[in-house]
């Protein structure tokens, strides 16, 4: 008998990356949970008859949703939840409840899916919400992990790279006009990972016998010195290139992209500027620089990722 794999989230941007990947495998049955049912669905379900069915649940109901991972025998749940405001941390911590009241469930990846963060800088909503999850987890009988696997490649691949993530927030290099705002020095390894080798690796780690609490994984590493040569070399222009200092990322402040002005409207210029800050900083302190002896690469070198010069190859002739 197949095992069940339910993905929460599954109908978003890494939730359907890796549910792809579960499906290419024949290896198992895949089912989706979701809030409600989306325009995806319908159009994926009208053009593949594999897709995977989707259960719509209540988070806030934790018997039901039990019942429902029993009723369906899952076995493990990959959270894809996109966990970032109070609401989704608390949706996330109902499916723990849920998964360790089944019968069924044995195993939970939880939402993650970026970088380790220190317990001094876990100052962010973000991370503090994620928090209460993991203790969740602790308290709970289930076997878990969550997944470390740096920045998604993907976004400096779009538009021409084939990707399920539909929103783009400018971060470090605005390739479309030309400019970029490297962190320190950029001479600072950052890892980029291609969403479906991510999911790659996800599939890989369900067949590992025991699960540590944290998984690390990275399709390619480079400077970020390294990232702009590729990506001049790509576009065959001079990008117009600011270095922000640690003191200036330490205030909360980070040069603005020109692309930034239109992604407001996705999240403010304060939440953003207070991210990419963040995010500066934890780059500097090596935090995105995956540790090789601890990756997923070193236990199954047979996946073969995708690096940085190959997507940057994408902008050629563009």
């Amino acid at each position: 008998m197949s095992t069940t794999i339910a993905i929460a989230g599954g109908t978003g941007n890494i939730g359907r990356t890796i549910s792809d990947a579960l499906v290419a495998t024949a290896k198992y049955k895949v089912i989706l949970l979701a809030r409600g049912v989306s325009e995806y669905l319908s159009l994926t379900t009208h053009v593949s008859p594999n897709a995977p069915p989707l259960i719509t649940v209540d988070y806030g109901d934790i018997d039901a949703v039990a019942n429902i991972l029993e009723e369906h025998n899952v076995h493990t749940i990959i959270s894809a939840i996109k966990v970032i405001a109070p609401e989704a941390g608390v949706s996330e911590v109902n499916l723990i409840k849920a998964a360790a009241k089944s019968f069924a469930t044995k195993r939970f990846i939880q939402s993650e899916w970026g970088v380790p963060i220190p317990q001094e800088n876990l100052r962010l909503l973000q991370h503090q919400v994620r928090l209460a999850s993991i203790d969740q987890l602790r308290e709970s009988n289930l076997e878990w992990t969550r997944f470390y696997n740096g920045y998604f490649l993907d976004y400096y691949g779009m538009p021409y790279i084939e990707t399920h993530i539909s929103e783009l927030i400018t971060f470090i290099f605005d390739i479309a006009n030309k400019a970029a705002v490297i962190p320190g020095t950029g001479n600072d390894l950052v890892s980029f990972t291609y969403t479906r080798d991510v999911a790659n690796f996800v599939v890989k780690a369900l067949t590992l016998p025991k699960w540590e609490e944290e998984m690390f994984c990275y399709g390619d590493k480079v400077t970020l010195n390294q990232f702009l040569v590729l990506v001049e070399e790509a576009t065959g222009s001079k990008f117009n290139v600011t270095y922000d200092s640690s003191e200036k990322l330490e205030k909360g402040e980070a040069s603005e992209l020109p692309a930034n002005a239109a992604e407001y409207k996705h999240l403010p210029k304060h939440i953003l500027q207070m991210y990419f800050s963040k995010f500066g900083q934890y780059i500097i302190a090596g935090l995105f620089d995956t540790p090789d002896e601890k990756s997923l690469n070193k236990v199954f070198p047979e996946v073969k990722t995708t690096t940085v010069e190959e997507v940057m190859g994408l902008w050629k002739g563009k």
